[in-house]
């Protein structure tokens, strides 16, 4: 089976089960505070546990270089959606700004692109996302957070060293190297548990797009942000990677998380912090629901 179809038929499985959480949260089988607890549980334990044993691979040295470059590329990235940001919406409303900057500096990498990428690449894959990962959180807790309130450079690090998915990098790193096996009990937890994310994560996006109101969307800022973040971000990414020749499967890994549609966490902290919770609410929901669509499309590109 081609790239494409495992990438269409992942999506549309993926759709499916956010269906499912969209159902639930209609019905009433999930609130706003069961969803909360839901997104908790799945950053603080599932995705810890899926990221630690994504590290349980053969170290080479090769690899380590592999995971190097893929932190330094993605850190590049990073500035380049924050340079974009403070160009691309000048001509929007200051609230309307606030939330597509904030939209296109962070995205839904975590969430919705770590198991897409261990369905592709496998689990190298989504170690190179964890990895990728580390660049995006230094720029949603400092950048990105700055847009709706004032941030410190020691409130930036003990965001980032403490955050329970940066520490499963380093435990997974850890583990890599350990000169013993664990016991099966404790492997087996830990893929029980990691095996979940995919399910969760799509069944909570399904219950915050549940939430959003449709008849009073303005689908043209929509538009444009959604062109950036899920067609030209990726796009110079993939033309400028190529142009360095990097490795396929880094070069496949940062293209594909940098098509991520906009991050639920955009419209949580618009909400917090008395900015535009609606807008930043359709963001998420028209860039989620295209990125059905130009995800696996992305896929033809490796």
């Amino acid at each position: 089976m081609s790239t494409f179809q495992t990438m269409l038929n992942m999506q549309l499985s993926l759709f499916a089960i956010m269906m499912i959480g969209f159902f639930c949260r209609k019905k009433g089988m999930i609130d706003t505070k069961t969803r909360t607890m839901l997104s908790d549980l799945l950053i603080n334990i599932i995705l810890p546990c899926n990221i630690v044993m994504s590290f349980n691979i053969e170290v080479t040295a090769q690899l380590l270089k592999a995971a190097g470059t893929v932190f330094v590329a993605y850190m590049g990235v990073q500035l380049f959606s924050w340079a974009l940001s403070r160009v691309a919406y000048v001509k929007y409303p200051m609230n309307k700004q606030v939330v597509m900057r904030h939209a296109t500096i962070t995205s839904n990498a975590g969430f919705l692109g770590n198991p897409i990428t261990q369905g592709v690449f496998g689990d190298i894959g989504l170690m190179y996302a964890s990895i990728a990962m580390i660049p995006l959180r230094i720029f949603l807790w400092s950048a990105g957070l700055s847009l709706y309130t004032k941030t410190d450079s020691k409130s930036v690090i003990k965001n980032l060293i403490t955050h329970p998915c940066v520490v499963a990098v380093f435990v997974g790193f850890a583990y890599m190297f350990l000169p013993f096996e664990l016991p099966v009990f404790v492997t087996k937890t830990l893929n029980s548990v990691g095996g979940c994310t995919t399910a969760i994560s799509m069944i909570v996006i399904g219950a915050i797009l549940a939430d959003i109101d449709l008849k009073h969307i303005d689908w043209k800022p929509l538009c444009y942000y959604s062109t950036i973040r899920l067609l030209i971000i990726p796009g110079v990414v993939f033309i400028v990677m190529s142009l360095l020749k990097a490795e396929p499967l880094v070069l496949g890994v940062c293209t594909l998380l940098s098509g991520m549609p906009a991050a639920s966490l955009s419209a949580v902290l618009a909400a917090k912090y008395d900015q535009d919770y609606g807008f930043a609410s359709q963001v998420v929901f028209f860039s989620t629901l295209l990125s059905m669509f130009t995800i696996p499309i992305m896929t033809l590109l490796f």
